[in-house]
């Protein structure tokens, strides 16, 4: 099992919750911060003298305070850390449950492993280093789900035309008359409304700006 692991997080009873499961493993071995910049520094001092932290388990969100700091974030510190130390094993333990952002720390920042803040986390916890341990990806169940269905929606040239224009602030009622200028079809109002509500269902959205932001978010405009 991990020797020496490292969490950061600013809210004491999540920090009571992964204190206890790491007890549980029989993890004696680790250290607690409730800054970013104070997790990147404790990095850099235990790699530096060769003794370096085998696992970090992170939030994604930290509240601001008196305190300046240049890392607001988890996805800030991941990003830092993996230049320092990229073999550092990585588990992401927030209340974050878009499958954009989920999707988009496994597949840029290489993270080893998510586990939803929400009912039955401790269990959740245990199991993801459990198998982050043994090499193994783990993603919570709900979330995998949510994921799964996200990246089975095949987009359309039509599909993204119209998302594009919609992120480029053209309103939905005159899209109508671009894609009749460019020859486009189809290009009735009809047309671009069943798209738009087949994908927003589809991916799980009600507005069209969630959308657009998943797009964005996935590089697919």
């Amino acid at each position: 099992m991990f020797k020496r692991v490292l969490i950061a997080e600013d809210h004491e009873s999540a920090s009571i919750s992964v204190r206890k499961t790491l007890e549980d493993l029989g993890i004696a071995s680790a250290e607690y911060t409730f800054y970013c910049d104070d997790a990147l520094m404790h990095i850099k001092k235990n790699v530096y003298a060769e003794q370096p932290y085998d696992l970090l388990i992170t939030d994604l969100s930290f509240e601001e305070d008196h305190r300046p700091q240049k890392l607001s974030s988890g996805v800030e510190l991941v990003s830092a850390v993996k230049l320092i130390q990229p073999s550092l094993k990585v588990l992401v333990f927030s209340a974050e449950n878009k499958a954009a952002v989920v999707d988009t720390l496994f597949k840029e920042l290489g993270i080893n492993g998510y586990v939803r803040k929400a009912r039955h986390d401790a269990k959740d916890l245990k199991l993801a280093i459990q198998a982050i341990y043994k090499n193994k990806i783990y993603l919570s169940e709900d979330l995998k789900q949510t994921i799964k269905q996200k990246n089975a929606y095949e987009f359309t040239d039509f599909d993204i035309t119209i998302i594009s224009l919609l992120s480029r602030g053209m309103l939905q009622k005159e899209i109508p008359a671009y894609l009749q200028e460019n020859n486009i079809r189809p290009s009735g109002l009809s047309s671009i409304e069943k798209r738009l509500n087949l994908m927003k269902e589809v991916l799980g959205f009600s507005k069209n700006e969630q959308l657009v932001a998943y797009c964005k978010d996935f590089g697919i405009i």
